[in-house]
């Protein structure tokens, strides 16, 4: 079996989510029918909305059911965005961490082209931390009155940074500017309570979990009005109207109440394995720097199964390549479009060069995890790293030849 070190793009499904998807999959129906299987239906769709809230610290009537966390970021920033812009037209501006997913930066982009907006991209630190600063002086002035909304996400996807909501939460509410958190990451691995928070929205996603792809939720204040994305039944407080997918929310469910009830437990064991990690790969690769909040120094500030790093003179995707051959699945956490690999963008804008960022690979852990997958890692990376560095500098010359021939 391979080593997986991939858990923040997908998990493996949780016991008791695959359980759960099993027997309500052979006894589904359409939470919106009336006879006695759509009501059983829809009393399993309630129980687990109930179960979820709880989970994530929020009452049950603010859980809206989606396809996963894209849909969620979409329908909150694109739904804010109109709703508070039809309210006020002067109010065009979306202030985003310049680190959001795709899901949320391709949204904002998407807003820019085609619905007026303005794009405001806040900066970070070197740990990929957003400045609140540059928040700050976007409110100051007048400029909050031309703010639509601040979406900030809690945890980064590719760094493992925690951002200080609050803060931005804080700013945000003294102009009342509602905030949306793309949370897709720290559910499930770190304390999240939204009702505490103050946000306005924050996305979830199941498969990082343990639930199914397929199944996420936007959480969304009781008082916070947006315009749908969809159009059609008006399920879900005319929200997101389509047929709910019963079977999945019930294992969305069972892995929320299972994260939820080992959380402190599963949240220090992983964070034991990553340290481990981190202190092999340091002794396996020295010039290897790892990237994000120190969680020697800020370990509240690191989400507990990331590990980041970047490898001088080497292709990330050489890496991945190699690692995969030796039986170790991870991830270079940048970006591909149509076939051609760019740097992540998350990287540079925390302020690295371009080679630097293309040496970036992710390392990431879940509820499967164990002490011998880390042990498989470190001994395999060595040769790994050796080859991937020496196709990396053949490349870097064979570029410098060619160019010197055309010069």
């Amino acid at each position: 079996m391979p080593v997986y070190l991939d858990h923040a793009a997908t998990t493996p499904l949780s016991a008791p989510a695959l359980a759960a998807l099993t027997q309500e999959l052979s006894r589904s129906a359409n939470p919106s029918s009336l006879h006695g299987s759509g009501r059983r239906a829809r009393a399993t769709v309630e129980q687990s909305r109930e179960v979820i809230a709880a989970a994530a610290g929020a009452h049950s009537s603010e859980v809206i059911f989606t396809s996963g966390g894209t849909e969620a970021d979409n329908l909150a920033v694109k739904g804010l965005f109109w709703q508070r812009r039809d309210a006020d037209p002067r109010r065009t501006r979306i202030l985003a961490s310049s680190i959001e997913h795709a899901a949320v930066q391709d949204a904002v982009e998407w807003l820019q082209k085609h619905e007026g907006a303005e794009a405001v991209w806040l900066p970070v630190d070197e740990t990929g931390t957003v400045r609140l600063d540059a928040l700050a002086a976007e409110l100051a002035d007048g400029g909050a009155d031309t703010v639509a909304l601040v979406t900030v996400m809690w945890a980064n996807n590719e760094v493992g940074t925690i951002q200080p909501i609050a803060d931005v939460v804080a700013l945000a509410r003294e102009h009342g500017i509602p905030v949306h958190s793309d949370a897709v990451q720290a559910f499930g691995s770190v304390p999240v309570h939204f009702k505490d928070s103050g946000l306005s929205a924050m996305s979830v996603s199941a498969h990082k979990i343990g639930g199914p792809v397929g199944a996420g939720a936007l959480f969304l204040g009781r008082d916070v009005k947006l315009v749908p994305v969809l159009h059609g039944g008006g399920q879900e407080r005319g929200v997101r109207s389509g047929t709910l997918d019963m079977p999945s929310i019930a294992a969305f469910a069972a892995a929320a109440a299972d994260a939820a009830a080992h959380l402190a437990g599963e949240s220090l064991r992983i964070a034991t394995l990553r340290d481990t990690l981190i202190a092999g790969v340091r002794q396996a690769v020295p010039e290897a720097v790892l990237r994000g909040a120190d969680p020697q120094q800020n370990p509240a500030y690191r989400l507990p199964g990331n590990a980041h790093f970047t490898f001088p003179g080497c292709e990330g995707d050489s890496l991945l390549f190699l690692l995969d051959m030796a039986g170790i699945e991870s991830s270079t956490g940048s970006a591909c479009t149509a076939g051609v690999p760019r740097p992540s963008h998350v990287l540079m804008a925390m302020g690295l060069d371009e080679d630097t960022a293309r040496g970036a690979q992710r390392f990431t852990l879940g509820h499967t995890s164990t002490p011998g997958d880390v042990e498989k890692f470190v001994a395999a990376l060595p040769a790994a790293h050796a080859m991937a560095k020496q196709a990396g500098m053949a490349a870097h010359v064979s570029t410098i030849q060619t160019a010197s021939t055309r010069g």
